[in-house]
C-alpha cells in the first residue's frame, strides 16, 4: 500500500506495520516464515498513492488540486449534470471538506472515478504527531480495508483486503490459482483459532465455519481455501 503525504513528518519508503494479531499469531504457531504488512511512505505523492494523510494546517494544499481541476472542468463542460457535480464538488472543496467526505450518487461516483480528483481517495486530516503506525491504521480503516490471516508452522502471513470481500477474492489474493479452482472455503475467527491448538484442533472443536463463494470474510479471520485446478 502506497500513502502520499504531505505537511508531516514521517520516514520515507517501506515500513512495516505493526500488526499486534500477526505478532499473537507467530507466538502461537512459531512459523518458519513470517509475512506482515508493509506500506510506502511518499512525500507529496498523490496521484500513484492509495491513500493520503495531510496534517490539518496543510489540508488547502491538497484540496487547491482539486479546486483547480474542478475550475477547469466547470469552464469546459457542456453538460448540465456535470456541472452540477462539479459545482457540488467545488462547495465541498472550498469548505476544506476532501471529496472523499462527501455525499455523492451511484451515477457521481462514476463521473469521479473517471475524473479522479486527489481528494477524492482516502484522505486522512492528521492532528499533532501520531506514531506511524498509527497513521497507517487510519489510512487503512479511511481505505475501508481489513486484513485476513493464513497461519501455521510454515507461515504467518497477513493479507490486506477491501472490507466486505467474498471467500473467493480473499483466495485470490493468496493465489489465483485458489480463486481459479475454488470448492469450499475454511474459516475461524481469531479468537477461536487462539483457543485452539491449531487449525485441525479448530475442526475437532467445531468452530470451524466450511463456506461457500459467496461467504463475506471478517475482520481477523483465519483462512484456509480447498480448489482443484
Amino acid at each position: 500500500m502506497k500513502i502520499g503525504f504531505t505537511g508531516i513528518e514521517l520516514p520515507e519508503g517501506k515500513l512495516k506495520y505493526k500488526d499486534e494479531r500477526v505478532e499473537t499469531l507467530v507466538a502461537k504457531d512459531k512459523p518458519k516464515k513470517v509475512t506482515p504488512f508493509y506500506v510506502e511512505f511518499i512525500r507529496d505523492e498523490f496521484v500513484k498513492c492509495e491513500a493520503i494523510v495531510v496534517a490539518a494546517e496543510s489540508v488547502l494544499d491538497l484540496l487547491i488540486l482539486d479546486i483547480e481541476k474542478c475550475e477547469t472542468r466547470l469552464e469546459r463542460s457542456e453538460e448540465d449534470a456535470e456541472k452540477a457535480l462539479m459545482q457540488k464538488c467545488m462547495t465541498l472543496l472550498e469548505e476544506e471538506i476532501p471529496l472523499c467526505n462527501g455525499t455523492f450518487s451511484e451515477e457521481e461516483h462514476g463521473q469521479l472515478a473517471k475524473l479522479a480528483p486527489v481528494s477524492y481517495k482516502p484522505v486522512v486530516i492528521i492532528e499533532g504527531s501520531p506514531d506511524p503506525n498509527v497513521i497507517i491504521s487510519l489510512a487503512f480503516d479511511k481505505a475501508d480495508m481489513q486484513f485476513f490471516y493464513t497461519s501455521g508452522p510454515k507461515e504467518v502471513h497477513a493479507w490486506p483486503v477491501k472490507k466486505g470481500s467474498d471467500i473467493v477474492t480473499c483466495a485470490g489474493k493468496i493465489h489465483k490459482d485458489l480463486a481459479r479452482g475454488f470448492i469450499k472455503g475454511d474459516v475461524v475467527s481469531f479468537d477461536d483459532y487462539l483457543a485452539c491448538h491449531n487449525f485441525n484442533d479448530c475442526r475437532k472443536k467445531g468452530v470451524v465455519q466450511v463456506v461457500d463463494r459467496e461467504h463475506v470474510v471478517n475482520a481477523g479471520d483465519i483462512i484456509e481455501i480447498r480448489f482443484n485446478v
